[in-house]
């Protein structure tokens, strides 16, 4: 028998679960890509693409730089080129078997054995070549590849039919963004297959990556009235569980507000009225380049998050984006000041001004505001920190569901949870963070029916949206200093 001296340690099990880690800022975002550049475009339509890098996504979607076209081009421009935040996930809607419009033949001139189609968004698998009276085949008579622009370039094959003509002609299809509605953006369910199309698509997110959705944007198709409210409405309980909001374009087209006094009724009219939506009023641009207010904004709340743990505790508001002026859609600047952007705040509007010598995104309030003055529903930053938490709640605890609900297993929630909420707590997230079983609610009845009830105490801080200062001259002071 070993002899019992000095001090002796045994380690038990900790009963608290490492908690998960989540990204509340994962964009899913609806819209049009050219995909007639990928090799099996149908492949690329109605489902969620998960992207990490601007290769990828230019690989997965293709790219063009007609951002009023092709919009998850813009997002992915946003993302990886301008903040330089990732990844997104992306739902393009654009389908190469229903938008679509023919060419015509076309004759294009042949020079060292090229000829280049001055078209974009062509359908290579519907291209017609000819020579003369000849049709000509891929692959024999000649390869047709995609220049960076999105227009085609026909090289013919040395012993191919084409081979020695100064001309061709061309007919086919084209992909055609503009006939994309906004019934195609909202989407639906079909009665017959169970094919989801459009923001429907968003259910997929979840179950085939792992990532639970966080914001959720249809840059552009965003200003109709029909798919601002499908946005807002998809925000909630997806997957049967998580919440995430939407930023929302209010439209500053030719049918929109032009003038900052007029965007509370654009607003009104696009039906932006929730504790989801984040209302964004202007579009910006990088140079000539304009991106919608929507995608930019999104991308810099991520990288926002990005600067403080990825805890979207902090609000985007008055965080810098690298553009070179706000502007309405069709590029026109718009030079809003403070007070101007105040007045929209007050609505429940965001916006972009100049804060010193740089551009940063302005307004802290959700749609809901001014109606809603409930501090977890108007203030965006406080919207998402509750989603994010109760996000990691269920993903922590998920596990657990179906296994004896004994006490042992019911403390380590709440301890799990505790200890989390300490760490919010020490690190300035929250004045309160913790959790407790709610007693009032865990009668006999629930109990045995196998429900048991928690209360959790959330308090993040709201932004420091006012600052107030009372300036006096003192002018007692004068005699002591004069009073030589």
């Amino acid at each position: 028998m070993a002899t019992s001296h000095g001090f002796n340690l045994t380690e038990a099990t900790t009963s608290v679960s490492a908690p998960v880690q989540v990204s509340s800022g994962l964009q899913v975002i609806v819209g049009t890509a050219p995909v007639n550049q990928l090799a099996n475009p149908e492949a690329a339509v109605n489902t969620p693409l998960y992207l990490s890098t601007y290769k990828e996504a230019v690989a997965a979607v293709g790219w063009s730089d007609d951002f009023a076209k092709y919009t998850l081009c813009e997002a992915i421009s946003a993302n990886f080129q301008v903040m330089g935040t990732a990844p997104i996930v992306v739902i393009n809607v654009l389908d190469p078997g229903k938008h679509t419009t023919p060419l015509d033949a076309t004759t294009v001139q042949v020079n060292d054995g090229v000829a280049q189609i001055n078209k974009t968004g062509l359908l290579l698998k519907k291209l017609v070549v000819k020579k003369d009276t000849t049709a000509l085949t891929e692959g024999t008579d000649y390869i047709a590849t995609f220049n960076d622009d999105g227009t085609v370039n026909i090289a013919l094959l040395d012993g191919g039919r084409g081979k020695d003509a100064t001309t061709l002609s061309v007919s086919g299809s084209i992909l055609d963004p503009t006939k994309v509605t906004a019934a195609d953006i909202v989407g639906g369910v079909s009665t017959t297959t169970g094919e989801e199309t459009g923001l429907e698509v968003v259910r997929q997110v979840y179950p085939k990556f792992g990532k639970v959705p966080g914001i959720l944007l249809a840059p552009r198709f965003s200003k109709d009235a029909l798919v601002c409210a499908a946005l807002q409405a998809k925000c909630r309980k997806i997957n049967g569980v998580f919440n995430a909001v939407c930023y929302i374009d209010l439209d500053c087209g030719t049918s929109g507000a032009k003038k900052y006094t007029d965007v509370a009724g654009q607003k009104t009219k696009q039906t932006a009225t929730s504790r989801e939506a984040y209302a964004l009023w202007l579009f910006c641009k990088v140079g000539d380049t304009v991106y919608s207010g929507s995608t930019m904004a999104a991308a810099a709340t991520v990288y926002n998050d990005g600067q403080n743990n990825d805890c979207p505790n902090a609000s985007p508001s008055n965080v810098t984006v690298p553009i070179s002026a706000a502007c309405l859609e069709d590029g026109t600047e718009m030079l809003l000041d403070q007070e101007q952007g105040t007045f929209l705040n007050d609505q429940g509007i965001a916006t972009f001004i100049r804060s010193s010598s740089d551009f940063v995104v302005w307004g802290n309030e959700t749609a809901c505001y001014p109606k809603n003055t409930d501090p977890k529903d108007m203030f965006l930053c406080v919207r998402r920190f509750f989603n994010h938490a109760w996000t990691s709640f269920v993903l922590d605890n998920m596990g657990k569901l179906d296994k004896p609900m004994n006490p042992k297993r019911l403390q380590s929630i709440i301890d799990s949870e505790n200890m989390k909420g300490s760490t919010y707590v020490s690190n300035g997230v929250c004045a309160s963070y913790r959790m407790v079983a709610d007693t009032e609610k865990n009668t006999e009845a629930e109990l045995v029916a196998g429900h048991y009830h928690f209360w959790m105490y959330c308090t993040p801080f709201p932004p420091m949206k006012q600052v107030n200062n009372t300036m006096e001259y003192e002018s007692s002071s004068l005699v002591t200093a004069l009073n030589l």
